[in-house]
């Protein structure tokens, strides 16, 4: 059905070679001619001047539910006049004691315009669509929350 590639490039910079050691520092080639400096988290010795890959998991899934968000508005004759959301991946262990993103909380902010606007039930119902037809969120074991 689709095919997404990006492409990861790292080096060993140092001549030691530990954990504490270990250069995290990568870069991330998308479509487009779009590259991203990438790191671990900080507190897994990765640069904090630099996205981590779970920063990319909440953004991956706010992107996604805002998009889905965003064409069941349309379809169901909403105008957005713009979408501005906090997301925020959470650490813990999973079932199995492992540590893993155990959930994303999405805080969107939406503003429509025109002379249809939904009531508090419906937009509840257009996030639980967009949230039932996001490829991201349906992908993930995380639990994701849109608050």
């Amino acid at each position: 059905m689709g095919q997404y590639i990006i492409n990861l490039n790292w080096k060993k910079e140092s001549a030691e070679f530990t954990y504490e050691k270990l250069n995290r520092n990568h870069v991330l080639h998308f479509s487009g001619n779009q590259t991203l400096k990438n790191s671990a988290a900080p507190e897994y010795f990765g640069n904090v001047d630099m996205t981590n890959p779970e920063e990319l998991l909440a953004s991956a899934t706010a992107s996604c539910h805002m998009l889905t968000f965003l064409a069941v508005a349309a379809k169901m004759g909403f105008v957005v006049e713009s979408y501005d959301c906090k997301a925020e991946a959470l650490m813990g262990k999973n079932a199995e004691g492992r540590f893993s993103v155990t959930e994303i909380n999405l805080t969107p902010k939406i503003v429509f315009s025109g002379d249809k606007a939904p009531t508090e039930e419906q937009l509840k119902g257009l996030h639980e669509k967009a949230h039932r037809n996001c490829f991201i969120a349906q992908s993930l074991q995380s639990k994701v929350n849109v608050l």
